[in-house]
């Protein structure tokens, strides 16, 4: 029986060889390497979660790197806080600051969705002196600061004891620290103001025009006024009509900054020639007039609301929309989005304000040499309209709608003399009053000077902001 035993044994299980020194010290070996391998992965997953619970964050090679700046002396810097540095070294005010050693500032960039918390704790500033600076007087700016504004920081040994806050390229605000808080200083940075001359030829219309003559909207808009009263820019601007514009540019430190006033300007309708001068009265009121001394303006604006076409003219023998018979079109319509705002084509007193039949909501403005101007299909009149209100030129009186009998919304406007309806668009439009007699010497001096600056400045039409 132990020798049948014996046999399934050694049949069942055979012997295997045994292994060898070398083997053994390589298998050990393997072992040791992978343990090792496991205990530090291990050791590296806790110190990530434990910085995941803390809120820390391990920087990556391809991080954006922060934007804030620090002074440091021993190292080229932002020419701005070097700027900075230098005027608090001279600046009296800024060595009577809490604290001692040197006013050292400091420079951040707002990002998207900074708070001005956010930044204190960047700046590991203390967050009771940033209650104390919200109390400043102009401090709800910092509320709502917009990205990519830039704040200042002045620290003297740790403490923050001055900020500056850039509105704009020209405007800051100045919050420095006292004993009872923080005292708050407007600062306006004047620029250097250089004339320029553009001029330009419409192909298309006059906004291209200008476009590409390097002029901004501003400009544009400002030019259009001026000659508003005489050049309808809606409908009178043809093709081959030209502009020549004397305007300031704003720089800072040599960099532009933005344009300026209109000073000179003259266009080229159908043949027929503007020219405009600004100038500013002994009283210190700023007004265009022509080289003769004429003011640009008119008693009347010859349109009284922004609108995207003329939908009805004056016509006495018009085929009424809604009726369907020839009945006179003693007005202009001009068709406009609703809620478009209407304007008093001229100073006067309103003589009605209300609801009639056919106007609906209707304004009706007396003013000066009996003329009368009507405003009717208004969506709402503005507030306060009522009889005997006074009104000025501009003033917006009502908004487009199209109450009463209208097919669409838009403006009805007459204009009416002696009780006698007249075409808006062609009727001959009264002068304002024209510079008085002592005026006319300091006048006359500057009109030559700028139409001159106009007429032959070097490199016209190659303004040096064009294209800004």
């Amino acid at each position: 029986m132990h020798k049948r035993y014996k046999r399934f044994a050694v049949r069942g299980h055979e012997e295997q060889p045994a292994l060898s020194t070398s083997m053994v010290w390589r298998r050990m070996l393997f072992l040791i390497t992978a343990l090792t391998l496991c205990l530090l992965l291990t050791a590296l997953w806790a110190a990530g979660g434990a910085g995941r619970k803390k809120g820390v964050e391990t920087p990556l090679a391809f991080d954006v790197p922060d934007t804030d700046q620090a002074l440091d002396p021993d190292v080229d810097t932002d020419p701005e806080l070097l700027a900075l540095q230098a005027a608090a070294e001279k600046n009296p005010a800024y060595q009577l600051l809490p604290g001692t050693g040197p006013l050292v500032w400091k420079k951040s960039r707002v990002r998207k969705g900074d708070t001005l918390s956010d930044i204190f704790v960047r700046h590991s500033l203390d967050t009771g002196t940033m209650y104390r600076l919200l109390r400043a007087k102009g401090a709800a700016k910092l509320k709502n600061l917009r990205p990519g504004a830039v704040l200042h920081w002045g620290v003297r040994a740790g403490q923050l004891v001055v900020v500056r806050y850039t509105i704009d390229r020209l405007n800051l605000l100045e919050f420095t620290r006292t004993a009872k808080g923080f005292d708050t200083r407007e600062v306006v940075l004047k620029p250097e103001v250089r004339q320029a001359v553009a001029v330009g030829v419409i192909e298309d219309s006059l906004f291209t025009a200008a476009a590409e003559a390097g002029l901004s909207h501003h400009l544009i808009m400002g030019l259009a006024t001026i000659f508003g009263w005489d050049i309808d820019f809606a409908l009178d601007v043809r093709k081959g009509d030209s502009f020549r514009i004397l305007y300031e540019e704003h720089f800072l430190d040599d960099e532009f900054v933005g344009h300026g006033r209109i000073l000179a300007a003259s266009f080229r309708n159908r043949g027929r020639s503007f020219r405009a001068v600004l100038y500013t009265d002994s009283a210190g009121k700023s007004d265009f007039y022509t080289p003769e001394g004429r003011s640009l303006r008119k008693s009347f604006l010859r349109t009284p609301v922004e609108f995207t076409r003329i939908s009805s003219r004056f016509d006495p023998n018009r085929l009424h929309p809604v009726f369907k018979t020839r009945r006179p079109h003693r007005g202009v319509d001009y068709a406009a989005p609703t809620g478009t705002p209407i304007k008093a084509a001229g100073g006067g007193v309103v003589h009605f304000a209300g609801r009639q039949r056919g106007y609906g909501n209707v304004v009706f403005i007396k003013h000066p040499n009996d003329i009368m101007t009507v405003y009717a299909h208004q969506s709402r009149i503005a507030k306060g309209m009522k009889k005997g209100r006074k009104v000025s030129q501009g003033q917006i009186i009502g908004y487009v709608g199209q109450t009463g009998w209208a097919t669409g919304p838009h403006l009805h406007y007459e204009f009416r003399l002696h009780g006698r309806h007249r075409d808006p668009l062609t009727v001959k439009l009264p002068d304002a009053e024209p510079l008085p007699a002592n005026e006319m010497p300091d006048f006359s001096r500057l009109a030559r000077v700028q139409l001159g600056n106009l007429e032959h400045a070097p490199g016209a039409g190659t303004p040096s902001g064009s294209g800004r």
